[in-house]
């Protein structure tokens, strides 16, 4: 009988602390704005759609800018890209891809907190 209440008190104990690990993590990515060209005169948010239906309601995202331009949009001006998010609405963050990292690039976004060195 001492060994079952052990086990149980070690069980009911990973589960509070996994519960709590899992409450931590459960922020949600909430997407501001995507510009991609800001660089060249593009509106500010002409991304925000496509960036939002990708990343809205994840800890993390992994985006690949995709954007069809003309010849003569490439030759024109090299694009950057601009992300603004927030974490359940509290916690704002800002990410950029500079000129030409950005079509065809990856950007990853997340609201899962940093626990490495220096945090």
């Amino acid at each position: 009988m001492a060994r079952r209440v052990g086990l149980l008190v070690i069980v009911a104990f990973a589960a509070s602390v996994f519960g709590i690990e899992a409450q931590a993590q459960a922020e949600r990515i909430r997407i501001e704005s995507g510009t991609y060209g800001a660089n060249c005169g593009a509106a500010t948010g002409n991304a925000t759609r496509d960036l939002a239906k990708h990343c809205n309601d994840r800890a993390t995202c992994r985006y690949i800018v995709n954007t069809r331009l003309s010849a003569t949009q490439r030759a024109s001006c090299a694009r950057d890209f601009t992300a603004a998010w927030s974490c359940d609405h509290r916690e704002f963050h800002r990410a950029m891809l500079s000129a030409e990292a950005g079509n065809g690039s990856t950007l990853v976004l997340t609201c899962v907190p940093s626990t490495g060195a220096g945090k």
